[in-house]
């Protein structure tokens, strides 16, 4: 069933949409991500224009965050007081990143340096989660038993900052300057990359705060929501590229593949989560920069063509 999307002028068919909603509604609730770091760049694969891919992708990641965010609730496994401090972060760093949006909106090098931002931003944390997932694994079958978590692995300058906040539910007594600066780069990216920032949250709560894995995910979708739902806010007011008709087929996909992937979730070990999840960011970022070394050869055909005239 094909439908006409107002915002993006384009003719997409209904149900792609919504399965691309299922399938990115999964992977929020099986790696507590926003799942924007692959919804955005399959918009971008389908003719959906950037910066309306980037603005309309965040409604899908409210929604299938919100699903798995209460699955993860109704299992005890949210710290809601770490939340609110990364919360905090994520809403100046949203309104930051909103302002950039524009300005590179105005300049019309927005779509280039969206691109640009995914394949560097991906490749780096694919690659340092690929590498740490496997070092994990090879270290627990050699000994014999479940690999120990961050906490008790690492205590670096996050443990010895000021103003120390208990976090009971993850069993930590840290500064609140990581978490918010954390927060703040979350909401720039958020903004900029139509993302939920989960693919960079997940790693740096886990091994810079040194947060348990069970309990990281539901954190991350409990900042996600608050943060992609105020960045969408902000993108509709200022620049008007929200579609609310791909928006809306993005949700109803978004809201069942979440619950589904929240089972899945919980059903594997912390190693093959991160692991996973390291292949996946890898792939998108692969594509993206295949796109990117493949443009020159189409701009020096489209030149030719003109110069033969």
């Amino acid at each position: 069933m094909q439908m006409y999307l107002p915002i993006a002028e384009v003719s997409v068919n209904a149900y792609l949409l919504l399965g691309l909603g299922g399938i990115v509604g999964l992977l929020s609730g099986m790696f507590g991500v926003g799942g924007g770091f692959l919804m955005t760049p399959l918009l971008f694969f389908i003719g959906i224009p950037p910066a309306v891919a980037v603005a309309t992708g965040t409604t899908q990641i409210v929604a299938s965050s919100v699903s798995a965010f209460l699955a993860h609730l109704r299992r005890k496994t949210v710290d809601l007081r770490m939340g609110g401090v990364l919360l905090g972060g994520g809403m100046v760093g949203a309104g930051l990143g909103v302002l950039a949006f524009n300005y590179l909106k105005a300049l019309g090098q927005v779509d280039l340096m969206v691109t640009l931002f995914y394949v560097v931003f991906l490749g780096t944390i694919g690659s340092l989660m690929f590498i740490e997932s496997l070092t994990a694994i090879r270290r627990a079958r050699r000994a014999g038993g479940p690999v120990k978590s961050a906490k008790n692995r690492h205590r670096n300058w996050v443990h010895v900052l000021p103003i120390k906040v208990r976090f009971r539910t993850s069993g930590l007594y840290i500064s609140i300057i990581p978490p918010v600066i954390i927060g703040i780069g979350v909401g720039i990216l958020t903004a900029i990359m139509g993302v939920g920032g989960g693919f960079i949250m997940v790693p740096a709560m886990i091994y810079l705060l040194g947060m348990p894995t069970k309990v990281v995910i539901g954190t991350s979708l409990f900042q996600i929501i608050f943060v992609t739902a105020f960045t969408m806010l902000l993108h509709a007011v200022t620049n008007q590229t929200v579609d609310v008709i791909l928006g809306v087929l993005l949700l109803l996909g978004g809201v069942v593949g979440a619950q589904i992937g929240a089972r899945i979730g919980v059903k594997l070990k912390a190693e093959q989560l991160r692991i996973l999840l390291a292949l996946l960011v890898l792939a998108v970022c692969g594509k993206l920069a295949l796109d990117l070394l493949l443009m020159p050869s189409e701009l020096y055909s489209i030149g030719d063509a003109g110069g033969s005239q």
